[in-house]
């Protein structure tokens, strides 16, 4: 695998949370990763979910050295070459798409950027390993549950799992995941809730983001 990835999992592992948004306005979304950055988060999934994204996306990625050194962001919800090529010309650390489409993988690795694509079945991890990806997204999460996993990391003891969709901002929550194999916990509207992003509480989703670091540094300690 390319050296671009080899460098960027082990951050993405190290801190364990990869949260992820899209806002149709620009000084939203640039309040927003202030909020995370400032909660220490250096890794943010962008998704492409609105008319804005890839616009939007071009503007966070001119700010990002300037403003917040440091920061891995990466986009989500690719779910075609077409997409997938658009934003890494814009520059995007990352691509995650929502299920496995061989052909996006294609276009990320060539590009010598990290691809995680979105599995469920053993099926399609096994073809997302087939294909080069060193981590995949379990999506959704709140469907499959941890002792899903737990059975997937038994055959797959090589990929990375992100599990996205569902996850609780709670330590029992968090730490069943984790003990079932999670490398990282994906979280977006229970991290960056629509009521905080109408109402601009930035201030609010910083506390949200340090409660949840404070949790994955517990559990890592043991202390969970």
């Amino acid at each position: 695998m390319d050296n671009t990835s080899t460098k960027i999992i082990p951050q993405i592992k190290a801190q364990e949370l990869m949260p992820l948004f899209y806002h149709e306005d620009i000084d939203v979304c640039i309040s927003v990763i202030d909020a995370l950055y400032n909660a220490g988060i250096r890794q943010v999934e962008f998704t492409n979910r609105g008319a804005m994204a890839l616009s939007h996306f071009t503007s966070l990625m001119a700010l990002k050295e300037p403003k917040w050194p440091g920061l891995l962001l990466g986009i989500g919800t690719i779910k075609s070459t077409e997409a997938a090529t658009s934003f890494l010309q814009a520059g995007a650390d990352f691509v995650v798409s929502p299920g496995m489409d061989p052909t996006v993988g294609g276009i990320v690795h060539q590009a010598g950027k990290l691809w995680i694509p979105g599995c469920m079945t053993a099926t399609e991890v096994m073809l997302a390993e087939q294909h080069g990806a060193q981590m995949v997204k379990l999506f959704p999460g709140s469907l499959l549950g941890p002792a899903y996993l737990k059975a997937l990391r038994e055959i797959f003891p090589k990929i990375d799992f992100m599990v996205t969709g569902g996850v609780e901002l709670t330590e029992a929550n968090i730490g069943a995941w984790r003990k079932a194999g999670a490398a990282v916990i994906g979280l977006g509207s229970k991290l960056i809730s629509t009521e905080a992003l109408t109402s601009k509480d930035y201030s609010g989703i910083t506390t949200n983001t340090l409660a949840v670091v404070e949790i994955l540094q517990k559990l890592r300690n043991g202390e969970g």
